[in-house]
């Protein structure tokens, strides 16, 4: 299935904003999807949907802070870039320490937010791809008896074959095949590769 492009999701409450936003990113082609208030981007946002968030810091109703809480409790990924006022700095690194990617100063550089935005999406991918390849590794190692996965946790230790066999009361050989096992049902081609995916896990 073909990747939908991502999407820059803007909200704000000031109009100007939003208008000189929606000139910026349509000059360059990035699709975009404005709303006036939190509420009314909560009502439609599918999760499925690739992007960034540009979010305001201070908005009636729903403050930018309180929108990014809801959609953490929600478990949504969607990178965040704050806009702030100046005096909004303590908040927007407050927002960072809560997981938003970045935050941007008003007025800013057409060029600097559009650096920003592209990071945005760059780590949004990799957080999708991450997310898709979950079920498939928890499958793989689903098939692991217990014994193999205790022999795993010391192969990602860097433990010797013949360390794990004397800590375990086994036969080395039993430990090479116990192994050989774990590489055949992880699909792992390296141990470099079983230790990224025991991570990824």
């Amino acid at each position: 299935m073909e990747e939908s492009a991502p999407t820059v999701f803007i909200v704000d409450d000031e109009k100007a904003i939003i208008d000189s936003l929606t000139l910026l990113m349509k000059s360059i082609g990035l699709p975009i999807k404005t709303f006036s208030h939190a509420q009314k981007f909560l009502d439609t946002y599918d999760t499925e949907e690739p992007g960034c968030l540009l979010l305001d810091i201070r908005m009636p109703h729903m403050s930018g802070l309180e929108l990014q809480d809801y959609l953490n409790r929600q478990k949504c990924e969607l990178p965040i870039i704050f806009m702030s006022g100046h005096g909004d700095i303590p908040m927007a690194v407050d927002a960072i320490k809560k997981g938003a990617l970045d935050f941007i100063q008003k007025p800013f550089q057409a060029d600097e937010l559009l650096k920003k935005i592209e990071a945005a999406f760059l780590v949004d991918k990799s957080r999708r791809s991450k997310k898709n390849n979950t079920p498939e590794l928890i499958d793989k190692f689903e098939l692991l008896t217990n014994r193999e996965r205790e022999i795993m946790e010391k192969m990602i230790n860097g433990d010797a074959n013949k360390v794990i066999a004397i800590d375990l009361g086994i036969s080395q050989r039993t430990v090479e095949i116990h192994r050989a096992h774990i590489m055949q049902k992880t699909q792992a081609k390296s141990l470099a590769q079983l230790i990224k995916m025991a991570m990824a896990f």
